[in-house]
This record gives C-alpha cells, sequence and structure tokens, in this order.
C-alpha cells in the first residue's frame, strides 16, 4: 500500500481524515503483533504509516487553527 500524497489527502473531510487516522493505528497495531510473532513482509510499512498519519494530524492541526 502506497503512502498518500499531501495534495489527495487535503481533499478529505474532517470525518474521513479520523477515519484513515484510526485505520492506521490498527494497521500499526497489526503490523507490531506480526513483528512479534516473526512473520512481519514489510518492516518498511512502519515508517509509511508513522508519516501518513503525521501528516493526517498535521492537515487536522491547520484545519482547527484556520476556524
Amino acid at each position: 500500500m502506497a503512502t498518500t500524497k499531501s495534495k489527495d489527502l487535503r481533499e478529505l473531510s474532517v470525518d474521513e481524515i479520523n477515519r484513515r487516522i484510526r485505520d492506521l493505528k490498527v494497521e500499526g497495531i497489526n503490523l507490531k503483533l506480526q513483528k512479534a510473532t516473526g512473520a512481519l513482509e514489510n518492516p518498511a510499512r512502519f515508517r509509511a504509516i508513522r508519516r501518513e498519519n503525521a501528516k493526517l494530524l498535521t492537515i487536522l492541526a491547520q484545519r482547527k487553527a484556520k476556524a
């Protein structure tokens, strides 16, 4: 799963952003579980999840500051 560009993320509504953040957290938890069991196939996905989550949180903070 490739990361999404910030331009595309800015077009999402607040509800969609919150849903996406929740999904990323669940995916991160699943990856940690896979790592603990030795079944992790793509360790670089941790970094991608953290970065996309940071992008989404930044967009939310900017919208809150603008309002």
